[in-house]
């Protein structure tokens, strides 16, 4: 908790990451300086976001400010959840069990595995020729 009664957590997810700031309020989130509706077009991408608060039955209490770099939409979505469930563990440290147990403060460690030389992709081989 700082000086103005924000909590702060980093979540990962991918290659995102994501710096977020909580606050008691009305449940706006703001994402890069835009509205969610805005930064994230799809419905399940915003679901994401809000998964912590539902199971906490903290809907609408918190304001989110979030600045999110690298990867794509997605895995946006997944670093705003990972820090939102981080900056609600250190807003209410009572809220970690079930968040826990959903496995929202877990950093979901899988990463796009890098190609490698003689191969089209990363496991992929070139196209066999038989003549």
């Amino acid at each position: 908790m700082d000086e103005q009664g924000r909590s702060y957590a980093t979540g990962k997810r991918k290659n995102a990451i994501a710096r977020v700031w909580i606050k008691p309020g009305t449940g706006k989130v703001t994402v890069n300086g835009r509205d969610q509706e805005n930064y994230f077009a799809r419905p399940v991408l915003r679901m994401l976001l809000l998964q912590p608060f539902e199971v906490t039955d903290r809907v609408g209490q918190f304001d989110v400010i979030c600045t999110v770099k690298g990867g794509g939409l997605s895995g946006q979505a997944g670093a705003v959840r990972h820090g939102v469930s981080k900056a609600l563990t250190y807003y209410e440290p009572a809220l970690r069990p079930p968040l826990k147990a959903e496995g929202f403060l877990t950093r979901d460690s899988r990463v796009v595995e890098r190609k490698k030389y003689g191969r089209a992709k990363a496991r992929r081989s070139f196209q066999f020729s038989k003549r």
